[in-house]
C-alpha cells in the first residue's frame, strides 16, 4: 500500500531533576552540598531510509515518546542522559507542524534531523552554594522536552519524472530502461502509486539517474480530480520532466490536445513546476502512421513553451526503438541542471514564539470557596516535586518563582487576603504578604 501523507505526534524526553544531597563520610560531620545535575531527555530524531518508499508504517504507530533523563545523584554525579528516539522515514519526507503548517524539516540528506529536542537536566544543589548560602536544600527540576503534532508528506526524490495521460506507456518505458517492475496492463490507472527506477546511462563513467513513473494524470488533476494532488506533488522535486504522449492515438485520443492539457494542469498546480525543463516523447510510434508522427513533431517543434526541449523524441517502449538516443539526451540535460530540489525549514513566527512562551508559564487561579485559592500551573509540578517544604531556603526559591511568573500578582488581583489558604497540587500554605 502506498501512503504519502500521515499525521503523528512526537514528544521528546524531559530533563532529569537536580539532586539535593550533602557529602557524607566518616569523621565528616557537615559535608558540603554535592547533589548532581539531572541528565538530558532524549531527542526525537528523523533519518532518511532508502529501503522505504512509503509512509504506510505510520498508519499503525502514531505516537513516539523519548525517555526522560535520570535525576542527579550524590557525590556530584550527573544523571544519565536518555537515548534518542530514531524514526526512519523515506528519503524526501517533509515534516510539518500540523497546527501551523510550518515546515520543520526536509529529510532528504544523510544527516539525522532533530525534530523535537529533549529537555535539559536540572541543576543539583551543589550549583547554588555560596558564602551566604552554604547548605542549599533545593535543586532545579529538569526542563520539559518538546512535544509536536506533525504531518509527514512524502515528495519522492527523483531526477526525472514521467508524466502523461493514463495508458500512454510510462510504465512500459521505466520497466525497459531500469530494473523497476511496475504492474503493466491495457487499462487506465493500472499504476496507482509512483514507481522509482535507477537508469544506467551506459557511459564509461558508469553514470545513472533516478526516474519516477507518476500515475497517469487527467484533465482537472490540479483541482484534485482523479489521482490529482495525491501524485502531482511527487513531480515537484524532479529536475527534468519526460512528457509521454501516445502519438498513435490508438485509444481515440488526440496527441496535441493531450500535450496541451497536461501542461495546463502542471501550470495550474505550480508555476515553478511549469518552469521545469521538459522533453516530449512520442511513444507507440511502432503503431503510428508516418503522417501522425510528422504532424505531432511539427506541432512540438513550433511550441512556445520556453522550457521545452524543441526536439521530439520518437520511441517505442514495446520494441525499444529510440530509447538509447532518449537516455543520452536525458543524461546530457541533467548534467546542466541544478540538483534535486530541497526545502529549507521555516523559522518560528513571532506569534508562534509568543504562544510558546505563554504556554510555558501558563496558569489559572480558581477561588471555589471564601479564603481558599487553587493555583493550576503545570509548569510548577516539577518544582513542587523537588522542593523541601521544611527548608526556609527552598521555600524562598519557590516564592521567587511564584513572584517572577506573575502568580503572586494574579492572586492579589483575585482578592487573596492575609492568612487565606493557597493550594498548589497537594501542597497548601497560608498566604502572608
Amino acid at each position: 500500500m502506498f501512503v504519502d501523507i500521515v499525521k503523528i505526534s512526537v514528544r521528546a524526553g524531559d530533563g532529569g531533576n537536580g539532586a539535593v544531597s550533602f557529602h557524607r563520610e566518616k569523621y565528616v560531620q557537615a559535608g558540603g552540598p554535592d547533589g548532581g545535575d539531572g541528565g538530558k531527555g532524549g531527542d526525537v530524531v528523523f533519518v532518511a531510509d532508502d529501503n522505504s518508499s512509503t509512509l504506510v508504517s505510520f498508519r499503525y504507530k502514531k505516537k513516539f515518546t523519548a525517555e526522560n533523563g535520570q535525576s542527579g545523584g550524590v557525590n556530584k554525579r550527573t544523571g544519565k542522559s536518555a537515548p534518542d528516539v530514531v524514526i526512519k522515514v523515506p528519503r524526501g519526507t517533509l515534516v510539518r507542524d500540523s497546527d501551523t503548517g510550518r515546515l520543520v524539516a526536509d529529510v532528504s540528506g544523510d544527516e539525522p534531523v532533530v525534530i523535537a529536542k529533549g529537555g535539559k537536566g536540572g541543576k543539583g544543589n551543589m550549583n547554588f552554594a555560596n558564602p551566604s548560602r552554604q547548605a542549599p536544600r533545593f535543586a532545579k527540576p529538569g526542563f520539559p522536552g518538546e512535544a509536536l503534532k506533525l504531518t509527514l508528506e512524502l515528495k519522492l526524490l527523483a531526477d526525472v519524472g514521467l508524466v502523461g495521460f493514463p495508458n500512454v506507456g510510462k510504465s512500459s518505458l521505466i520497466s525497459v530502461v531500469s530494473a523497476a517492475k511496475p504492474q503493466i496492463a491495457n487499462y487506465h490507472f493500472t499504476t496507482l502509486s509512483p514507481v522509482l527506477g535507477m537508469v544506467k546511462t551506459g557511459g564509461i563513467d558508469g553514470g545513472s539517474f533516478v526516474m519516477a513513473d507518476i500515475p497517469g494524470l487527467v484533465e482537472g488533476a490540479s483541482d484534485g480530480i482523479g489521482l490529482g494532488h495525491a501524485f502531482l506533488r511527487h513531480i515537484e522535486r524532479c529536475r527534468l520532466i519526460l512528457h509521454i504522449v501516445d502519438v498513435s492515438g490508438c485509444e481515440g485520443r488526440e496527441p496535441k490536445a493531450d500535450f496541451e492539457k497536461i501542461n495546463a494542469e502542471l501550470s495550474r498546480f505550480s508555476e515553478e513546476l511549469s518552469g521545469r525543463t521538459q522533453i516530449v516523447v512520442a511513444n507507440k510510434s511502432d503503431i503510428a502512421s508516418p503522417e501522425q508522427i510528422e504532424e505531432f513533431k511539427a506541432f512540438v517543434e513550433s511550441s512556445k513553451l520556453p522550457t521545452l526541449n524543441p526536439k521530439l523524441f520518437v520511441i517505442s517502449a514495446a520494441t525499444k526503438m529510440g530509447l538509447q538516443e532518449l537516455l543520452d539526451a536525458v543524461a546530457e540535460n541533467l548534467d546542466k541542471l541544478p540538483p534535486v530540489k530541497s526545502y529549507e525549514p521555516e523559522p518560528l513566527s513571532l506569534l508562534e514564539l509568543e504562544e510558546i512562551e505563554k504556554k510555558r508559564q501558563a496558569f489559572k487561579i480558581e477561588n471555589p470557596d471564601k479564603g481558599y485559592f487553587i493555583i493550576d500551573a503545570p509548569f510548577l509540578a516539577p518544582i513542587i516535586a523537588v522542593a523541601d517544604m521544611d527548608d526556609f531556603e527552598s521555600l524562598q526559591y519557590l516564592q521567587r518563582v511564584l513572584r517572577s511568573s506573575g502568580i503572586i500578582d494574579a492572586l492579589e488581583e483575585a482578592g487573596v487576603c492575609e492568612s487565606d489558604t493557597v493550594a498548589i497540587f497537594d501542597f497548601e500554605f497560608e498566604y502572608i504578604r
